[in-house]
């Protein structure tokens, strides 16, 4: 997923001291101030681990205004930086206001915010893009609401400015394009360089530019499953026909039923445009603004137009068809024209997206990159209380949805329904999302048929962490080096016959077991149960690891005889794991008992463990 600009700048204090400057810097931006909570006392937002907060906000598209060195804030977001298209505009001020220095996003604002902060601090903006020094703006890169249809010619044209070349404005557009009119380029009647905004672009010179408005909003509408081919012939051909370029396109708009067709998904990614949907109810107010109302489409659907309903609707009261409602065999489309550039973050909703993520064990360095990554992007974070708790460095900023345990359906259901709502929401989980954990029970209530119908139509991504079993093998060696497989003792939700049936057919197997859920304050008896068959199959002295607390504050490895293993040394977040017969252990001179469970590498090379090379 891309990062899409946030409209709340937020201001990075380290230190007490650069609260004053941070507070003027507040009141030019309309932004919030995030301070570093063992050295502030008072802010906006407190955080405890810079670095972590500082790539939430960058990944949430939040503008950066960093009152703090500019090395370290950059080594904060390095690992993020992706390209100029997608990043948000960072910046770094000095804890005098002596010096503002745009980091990344000139063409999305940093230049022009450097400016506004340094002229107010009476310090210096140390802006180092050319277009920006030279002329005072981004050419390459034009602001909200206009697209350059040729940006192949930008290098040319501005090599030949920076040469000393002139500049003549043309087009129909041109009294709304301010930004270039108002811009510090050199003018002239008789200029070598172009630079045109139109409604309508034609072949431009060599030394032109053309600018569009993004005045357009494209309405959709298909039969589930139409093919993505079909759609976009549809509404490539009748642009041509219409002549109307694509570049103007803000963005695709269809009634929320939609949110999940694939081929209007294709569609708005060859377009290059964002893809909203609007419910029926607001389609149907656009009625009376209908070329082709049907009462059919409204007996299916509840609105009386989808295409055109949808263009208008995304495009605003004083939008006018200028393409109506078209077909193909299975699709339809319509255009609509804006009086203005349209912002599609003022339309409808995005398909709303769960995340199902496994933060591992607890601790950072046994999170995944992605997990991090999608925990950052999220709006709303839902989950199990404790697991909400080991990322409180993520929170700032989110929303939190705290469930108890025993409420998994409760919890999955809720996580559903806000995505469906349009919101990005990530399921915490702990270990992997899909081993013991709530990723399956996503898809059994998608199956069920009983959730919303924005909540069946999102979008779902698993993201896999390290689990507890994983976790526990690798802090005692290697355990899990030959066939192995897991059982949960909990008798919640698999009958206990049915475990017991899973334990004997393991032990017979000689699989190393690990066993989940092995004990509760109520439930004593069924590892009891396991280690006594168990000690049918494999010898007394055969290993058994007691990992407690892996990864947290607390965490105890102990390696025992499966005969000694004693059920009141296990508690509810202990991972047991039993070796198999051929499971042995090995000291180091450290004084180390380590687990493994040979797979046979030593035999096939034709060499015997211990005899010289």
């Amino acid at each position: 997923m891309t990062n899409e600009t946030n409209s709340n700048p937020a201001i990075i204090v380290l230190s007490a001291s650069s609260l004053p400057v941070a507070t003027e810097i507040k009141s030019l931006v309309d932004g919030e101030i995030h301070a570093l909570s063992s050295r502030v006392e008072k802010a906006d937002v407190l955080f405890d681990d810079t670095a972590a907060h500082v790539r939430n906000l960058f990944s949430q598209g939040h503008t950066l205004i960093g009152v703090m060195a500019s090395g370290a804030l950059i080594r904060m977001i390095a690992p993020l930086i992706t390209d100029k298209q997608s990043d948000p505009a960072v910046l770094c001020v000095a804890d005098d206001g002596s010096c503002v220095v745009p980091l990344l996003g000139g063409h999305h604002g940093s230049n022009q915010i450097a400016r506004v902060i340094a002229t107010h601090l009476g310090g210096v903006a140390a802006v180092t893009t050319a277009g920006d020094i030279r002329f005072g703006v981004a050419l390459d890169e034009p602001p909200a609401g206009w697209c350059l249809a040729n940006p192949q010619n930008a290098k040319s044209v501005m090599a030949a400015l920076l040469g000393g070349a002139r500049v003549r404005l043309n087009g129909d557009m041109i009294e709304q394009a301010k930004w270039l009119s108002q811009s510090e380029l050199p003018f002239s009647d008789t200029g070598d360089v172009c630079v045109s905004a139109v409604q309508t672009p034609g072949e431009p010179g060599q030394l032109e530019l053309v600018y569009c408005p993004k005045n357009l909003v494209l309405g959709v509408g298909c039969e589930r499953g139409t093919d993505a081919d079909e759609l976009i012939e549809l509404v490539e051909t009748t642009l041509a026909d219409e002549g109307i370029s694509h570049h103007l396109i803000a963005g695709v708009t269809s009634i929320d039923l939609k949110a999940d067709e694939a081929a209007i998904h294709e569609l708005a990614q060859r377009l290059e445009v964002p893809f909203r949907v609007l419910s029926a109810e607001v389609l149907e107010q656009e009625t009376p603004r209908l070329a082709n109302p049907s009462d059919i489409v409204f007996a299916e659907v509840g609105c009386h137009g989808v295409c055109e309903g949808a263009a208008l609707a995304g495009a605003g009261s004083d939008a006018r068809l200028i393409v109506e409602k078209r077909k193909s065999k299975r699709a339809t489309m319509a255009v609509v024209k804006a009086s203005t550039t349209i912002n599609m973050d003022d339309v409808g909703r995005e398909r709303g997206h769960l995340s199902v993520v496994g933060i591992g064990p607890g601790s950072d360095g046994w999170r995944s990159p992605e997990v991090t990554n999608l925990v950052g992007a999220a709006t709303d974070l839902v989950g199990y209380s404790l697991y909400l708790d080991l990322l409180h460095q993520y929170c700032d900023g989110k929303q939190r949805h705290d469930f108890d345990l025993g409420k998994e359906e409760d919890r999955v259901r809720h996580a559903m329904e806000l995505a469906g709502q349009g919101k990005n929401v990530a399921l915490v989980c702990s270990g992997d999302a899909g081993i013991y954990a709530m990723a399956t029970l996503v898809y059994e209530l998608l199956a069920s048929g009983g959730l919303s119908d924005g909540a069946q139509r999102i979008s779902i991504q698993v993201s896999p962490g390290i689990s507890a079993l994983q976790a526990a093998a690798a802090r005692a060696g290697a355990p899990l080096g030959h066939d192995f497989c897991t059982i949960s003792l909990s008798d919640l939700l698999t009958p206990w016959e049915s475990i017991q049936m899973r334990v004997k057919a393991a032990a017979e197997g000689d699989f190393v077991i690990a066993f989940y859920n092995p004990v509760s304050k109520r439930r004593r008896t069924q590892l009891a149960y396991a280690r006594d068959v168990l000690l049918k199959h494999r010898p007394a002295d055969t290993p058994v690891i007691l990992a407690t607390n892996l990864g947290r504050d607390g965490e105890v490895i102990r390696v025992v005889p499966l005969s000694q293993l004693n059920i009141d040394d296990v508690d509810m977040l202990t991972v047991v794991i039993v070796g198999s017969s051929d499971t042995k252990t090995v000291s180091t001179g450290d004084g180390k008992t380590w687990v493994y469970t040979p797979r046979g590498y030593a035999a096939k090379e034709g060499t015997k463990i211990g005899s010289a090379a």
